[in-house]
């Protein structure tokens, strides 16, 4: 048998046990999920080859998520609620006061509409 010595190589020993990760996962975030939802993500993870926490990990590094409407958008949507507001009083009135005293105000709420419709189908994205 042959000491460090004698075979004038000195081998590092290497710590016992699995080696540290560098990157650990410490934190929790818990997530609800329906059945269906949780075999639709377990079976995706399955054709991956993947384990589920891990699929779900890639899914939400690579989502898009877009914010639902910008405030411009919003303000948009309140005129055109308050435009149709006024195009009910005006049809209420148009059948208590007769049709042709109002056809210049519905015309004017038209364009508005109209005005506005076009605002929102532009800046759809």
């Amino acid at each position: 048998m042959l000491t460090a010595n004698e075979n004038k190589t000195i081998k590092k020993m290497r710590p016992p046990g699995r080696p540290k990760k560098s990157i650990r996962r410490s934190d929790f975030l818990m997530v609800r999920l329906t059945p269906t939802e949780k075999i639709l993500i377990e079976g995706r993870a399955k054709n991956a080859g993947l384990k589920p926490s891990e699929w779900f990990r890639r899914a939400a590094k690579n989502a898009r998520v877009f914010s639902r409407f910008t405030p411009e958008e919003t303000s948009w949507f309140r005129m055109l609620a308050g435009v149709a507001n006024n195009l009910n009083q005006l049809t209420h009135l148009a059948h208590v006061a007769g049709l042709f005293t109002l056809a210049v105000k519905c015309q004017n709420i038209l364009k508005q509409v109209d005005e506005l419709i076009t605002k929102l189908s532009s800046h759809d994205g």
